[in-house]
């Protein structure tokens, strides 16, 4: 079975189950500040968790791709991905723990859907704690469904427990594992006591409680499934295969590679580690600047990590003996292989290419930078007695000048030199990159920031959208915004600076229209029927999908201001905003301007 196939099975069995296929996201999170990228399927659908309706029901099934950047450093090995496909299902107060593994076990062992062996499954659930009793329901639940007790293990909160913070909606989960070893388990063989040889393929996540202030734990009114199957990890499984990177998702770019470097994939266990680190660098990047919301390689945030693996997709070619520029080639390896499933590569393929060759050639310079500022510290290196580069200057040409470490090395060792690794670390850790920084300690899934306050800010970017296009014109298309209870920052397409006037002429249109207190209004349409009313949206949704559309105005169909499809959610009326003012306004990346605005006061919401 291909990946392909595996996609479409996954969401016809769902829909045979009475859920409503929705689209897939952005990579790039709409006013989530807590994580730079979408690093699991549940991301998009937080307001709906946390008791939004959604227009499409209460059982959902998707295909979401998604980018973890917390251990980029162990890309390589024959598991790690940086980007990576969850297919997930959801009910949102509907089915709870008995229909949810009912699901999963069928799907995964009826012949007409994947067909795995019964006898190399094996399950993870709660173990119980202090705080919450060992999950006993789920548990009995798959022992219904034919797991002997000997392939199920009960493990502590660390494994089977999800969390959306210190507080809020948290419970317990279920994971499932397929045996990956030689032949058959052998009888009391599990994840809790042989964890090599179990592949973890699928986690259902149970929102049972609410977590209080004093650490108490309360049954939700409406409980929550949220499921997450990796694609690449069953479509490895299916296929027989030991490794992601010898199934036909990663093949065709590693066939490539091998023919740009004359190289043949499995003669030589360091080479074909930096073939893997390219394969995956080149599909997440590709993945990154042809999204929706994409963003381009800079210093910052998103656009760091896109620099960064990026730079390490290029220096590992180097290690290969690839000297001329070379990820475009790739990149459209990756755009045939993955158009049809995300249409928005093809539509952004010459955006794609553009950036990987401006990014090589940066870098191209970088290095040459780099050389050129080694070769000055060389007479004060020279008196080193000990011929050996601290990890202090090895850090700074790489922090300031971009070069890497390994670089260093072999430049050093042409002198005779050694570079004090452990010393680089050291400079590192004094310098986490964003990525990890925000990465760190999230929850498994990661709920964004929901209060009042977010949510004032989230209508405030309705208005703010408005009044750029306005002042600005049409020129004018979101590209993204991040929000928390201290600010928002809203990012639009635009080709050069605003002038002063223009910041203050946006600024008080959207306090005119705050003062003038209009209403928030939601309705469920087709796509189709929003985009004939004018609603301004990314449109990436599928034909014919429901979705929410938000105006603020009088009358939602003759006197309006703003009307938007969006998730939510919102204020019921303008003036519980407050007062508006935008603090900056500057580049983000090229042909993108950034807005910063804080907002102050405004009426309380209405529950």
């Amino acid at each position: 079975m291909t990946s392909n196939e595996l996609r479409t099975k996954y969401i016809e069995f769902f829909k045979s189950k009475g859920h409503t296929a929705i689209s897939g996201q952005s990579l790039i999170p709409e006013n989530d500040p807590s994580v730079l990228f979408t690093m699991a399927g549940m991301h998009p659908l937080v307001p709906y968790l946390l008791g939004e309706p959604h227009p499409a029901g209460t059982r959902l099934t998707d295909y979401q791709k998604c980018i973890r950047t917390g251990d980029i450093e162990e890309v390589g090995d024959p598991s790690h991905l940086t980007c990576f496909e969850m297919l997930g299902n959801w009910s949102l107060g509907d089915y709870f723990k008995k229909e949810s593994i009912a699901f999963s076990y069928e799907f995964l062992t009826s012949e007409k859907w994947l067909n795995l062996d019964p006898r190399k499954i094996s399950v993870t659930v709660f173990a119980g704690d202090e705080s919450a009793p060992r999950d006993e329901e789920a548990a009995g639940y798959w022992k219904e469904n034919g797991i002997p007790e000997d392939k199920i293990a009960y493990l502590p909160a660390s494994d089977n427990w999800w969390a959306a913070g210190p507080t809020g909606p948290c419970g317990p989960d279920t994971e499932i594992f397929y045996w990956v070893g030689e032949g058959l388990p052998p009888e009391g063989s599990n994840k809790g006591t042989d964890s090599a040889n179990w592949m973890e393929i699928w986690n259902n996540v149970f929102m049972q409680y609410n977590r209080a202030e004093d650490g108490s734990l309360s049954k939700l009114p409406k409980q929550n499934v949220d499921t997450g199957m990796g694609l690449e990890r069953t479509n490895c499984i299916l296929q027989g295969k030991t490794s992601v990177y010898l199934t036909e998702v990663f093949q065709p770019i590693i066939e490539k590679i091998d023919s740009l470097a004359s190289y043949t994939y499995g003669s030589d266990a360091e080479k074909d580690k930096s073939v893997r680190i390219i394969a995956d660098h080149i599909r997440a990047s590709v993945f990154i600047l042809g999204d929706q919301r994409g963003v381009t390689p800079s210093n910052l945030g998103a656009g760091y990590v896109l620099r960064r693996i990026i730079r390490r997709a290029v220096r590992h070619g180097k290690k290969l003996g690839i000297e001329a520029s070379f990820l475009s080639k790739l990149a459209e390896v990756v755009v045939e292989n993955f158009k049809n499933a995300y249409p928005e590569l093809e539509e952004n393929r010459t955006k794609i290419m553009e950036e990987l060759t401006k990014e090589e050639a940066k870098f191209s310079d970088t290095l040459k930078k780099g050389e050129a500022e080694f070769q000055k510290l060389l007479p004060n290196l020279m008196k080193n007695p000990k011929k050996e580069i601290s990890g202090k200057v090895a850090f700074r040409l790489y922090d300031t000048f971009g070069f890497p470490l390994e670089l260093t090395e072999e430049l050093g060792a042409e002198y005779g030199f050694t570079v004090d690794r452990e010393g680089f670390k050291e400079a590192e850790k004094k310098h986490q990159e964003a990525s990890k920084s925000l990465d760190a300690g999230k929850a498994k899934g990661g709920l964004a920031e929901q209060s009042d306050v977010t949510t004032k800010y989230h209508t405030a970017t309705h208005l703010l959208q408005q009044a750029l296009v306005d002042v600005l014109g049409d020129e004018v298309a979101q590209k993204g915004s991040n929000i928390n209870n201290e600010r928002m920052r809203f990012d639009f397409t635009f080709s050069r600076p605003m002038t002063k006037e223009e910041v203050q002429k946006v600024e008080d249109i959207v306090n005119e229209k705050i003062k003038e207190d209009l209403p928030v209004t939601m309705e469920v349409m087709t796509l189709e029927q929003a985009k004939e009313e004018g609603a301004r949206a990314l449109f990436t949704n599928k034909y014919g999908e429901s979705v929410k559309v938000y105006t603020i105005g009088r009358n939602s169909k003759t006197d309006w201001y703003s009307k938007e499809v969006c998730g939510g959610p919102h204020v019921q009326h303008t003036a519980q905003i407050g007062d508006f003012k935008i603090q900056k306004e500057q580049s983000s990346s090229a042909g993108v301007r950034r807005i910063r605005a804080v907002i102050s006061g405004g009426l309380p919401l209405e529950n």
